[in-house]
């Protein structure tokens, strides 16, 4: 009898475990959701990359500003030196992952990235830098998430506004400031360029002073710039309205 009365106590006490686990999961996936929606039209108070950086003793510095407060010079700079399909994709670069998996799996010491802009984004606003593919599926959960749910448009705006662009400068026009001593409003075509051209490591590649390497790198964005910008879908995408 007390062998069962035991068993009897186990069961409904791992009964209630999972009654509650169920809740807490069904409670933070309503929090989580209902914070990507509020982020369509609200900007992030703080990223755990930002939090990071300022603990870390790099600063924080950063300064929000609207769609229609970013140049189109720069809008059309970072599609061209990140991510030319972005238009096109639902989040994903098939393509460019396959291709970055076969060249990791040939040279597993220099790992190629694939990411594209919206996989930045779920990165930098929901997660933290790192590896792993625990990391990595909650990454693609939150880019068909934001694809989903933003829209191209915001997703290029929060990228411009919370990706890191120096060491501790977070978004465009901070970047602006601290680069050109302007607002990211006015900033032309070539130093548009000189920012995007950072963006792949903006922690070693200096937009200030300009090495020999960034000066052709920002070339390169301008060029490829010239070569995407007549593209309706790009247009669509930075023009303000």
């Amino acid at each position: 009898m007390a062998n069962d009365f035991d068993k009897k106590q186990y069961k409904n006490f791992f009964q209630k475990i999972w009654h509650w686990s169920k809740r807490i999961f069904l409670w933070l996936f309503v929090a989580q959701l209902l914070y990507i929606v509020l982020l369509k039209w609200i900007n992030p108070p703080i990223t755990i990359t930002q939090l990071n950086s300022w603990i870390n003793g790099h600063g924080l510095k950063r300064d929000y500003v609207s769609r229609n407060s970013i140049s189109y010079n720069m809008k059309l700079a970072a599609i061209s030196a990140e991510d030319q399909l972005f238009p096109d994709h639902h989040g994903f670069d098939w393509k460019s992952i396959k291709k970055a998996m076969k060249y990791n799996q040939k040279k597993p010491g220099r790992i190629r990235g694939a990411s594209t802009i919206s996989q930045q984004v779920a990165k930098n606003v929901f997660l933290w830098q790192g590896k792993g593919w625990f990391r990595k599926g909650l990454e693609a959960y939150f880019t068909f998430m934001i694809e989903w749910i933003w829209g191209k448009k915001r997703i290029l705006e929060m990228y411009l506004n919370v990706i890191e662009m120096g060491n501790g400068i977070f978004g465009v026009e901070m970047a602006a400031k601290s680069y050109f001593n302007k607002s990211a409003q006015n900033l032309s075509r070539q130093e548009a360029a000189m920012i995007a051209a950072c963006l792949p490591n903006p922690i070693r590649w200096k937009v200030k002073p300009l090495s020999n390497y960034m000066a052709l790198r920002s070339r390169w964005v301008m060029q490829q710039m010239g070569f995407i910008e007549p593209d309706p879908d790009v247009q669509r995408i930075i023009n303000p309205r």
